[in-house]
């Protein structure tokens, strides 16, 4: 097995220019992991907060990231079901060495095997974005005709969960940037609002009339996700993505609305096997759904490993609607 491999480290807590980029030893496989190359590495906002706020877990030397894809080249004892050489994506621990990494080691459960008609790069950009986005819209017991606010749906979240959304047949409004809205009309949006209008919160009302929103997903904070609450009628579902709402933001016995919070990183604690299996079964349906074309992920913007610092810091400060991907040379 490959004995050292050349990686990005986190040493303390600050910004994506601390990263420095060193050769690290590589642990003996446990039974259940494997041993895969990255070929692509997805970034995710996750990734720039917790190099400033890691977890306790965390040891100078850590390698970040939690998204890539690559190959199989080493597999674990008890590994029955990859072999030596299969593509695969996967979202690995915030607590184990990360895919900021020319190989990383991953639980053998958490790999999502990629078919040959979807590219290493779309496939490098689902993990993160796109379980996120199913988890959450696993969270309301129907969409169909129903009416659904995304609030950030120019997001990498926010554009898949758009997506399934309308697949599945809701009535969808959106916030986004403007330079988005071309795009989610496209997509079968009914109307976008720009966050940026002070007043898009009224826009929505007159728009709705005299009806009101079923379910309002938001990627932005669980503060902001409250401000969304007056937009919900009778058990309606707010779902923050970022973040949580601790607190019912309507008063008690009113419009009686459901929280629900996303966590996908958590699953690596708390998940069970089975948990594990309908995880991995909705990446490949995911990308199924990218292969033909049912699902459009935003525009990549792609870059060598040793500029992944500079493209972590560029994803922190933009808003440009891309997907920032890292490349690692053979």
């Amino acid at each position: 097995m490959q004995k050292q491999t050349l990686s990005w480290c986190w040493n303390q807590p600050g910004e994506p220019a601390g990263l420095v980029q060193t050769h690290v030893d590589l642990a003996e496989l446990e039974n259940h992991q494997v041993l895969v190359a990255n070929k692509v590495i997805g970034l995710n906002p996750v990734d720039w907060k917790v190099i400033k706020h890691p977890p306790d877990a965390w040891k100078p030397g850590h390698i970040p990231g939690v998204d890539a894809m690559g190959v199989v080249v080493a597999v674990g004892a008890r590994v029955n079901h990859l072999r030596i050489g299969t593509r695969v994506c996967y979202h690995t621990n915030l607590r184990t060495q990360g895919s900021f990494s020319h190989h990383t080691i991953v639980s053998a459960k958490a790999l999502i095997p990629v078919p040959d008609s979807v590219s290493d790069q779309a496939a490098a950009a689902l993990p993160c974005p796109g379980l996120t986005a199913w988890q959450a819209i696993k969270k309301l017991p129907e969409i169909k005709g129903k009416r659904i606010l995304v609030s950030g749906a120019g997001g990498s979240v926010g554009t898949i969960l758009t997506q399934l959304l309308i697949a599945q047949g809701a009535q969808v409004y959106a916030t986004a940037s403007a330079v988005n809205h071309a795009r989610l009309s496209h997509w079968g949006v009914i109307q976008s609002f720009d966050y940026k209008d002070s007043d898009w919160r009224q826009q929505i009302k007159q728009q709705l009339g005299t009806q009101s929103l079923y379910a309002a997903f938001d990627m932005v904070s669980g503060e902001h996700a409250a401000t969304l609450a007056p937009l919900l009628g009778y058990y309606g579902h707010l779902v923050c993505v970022q973040d949580r709402i601790a607190k019912s933001p309507v008063a008690s016995f009113s419009t009686c609305i459901s929280l629900h919070e996303i966590a996908l990183g958590a699953i690596h604690q708390h998940g069970d096997d089975r948990q594990w299996a309908e995880l991995v079964n909705a990446g490949q349906f995911l990308l199924a759904e990218i292969a033909r074309g049912a699902i459009i992920l935003p525009k990549f913007e792609l870059t060598e490993f040793d500029r992944l610092p500079e493209s972590l810091a560029e994803l922190k400060l933009n808003n440009k609607a891309v997907k920032y991907l890292v490349r690692i040379g053979e």
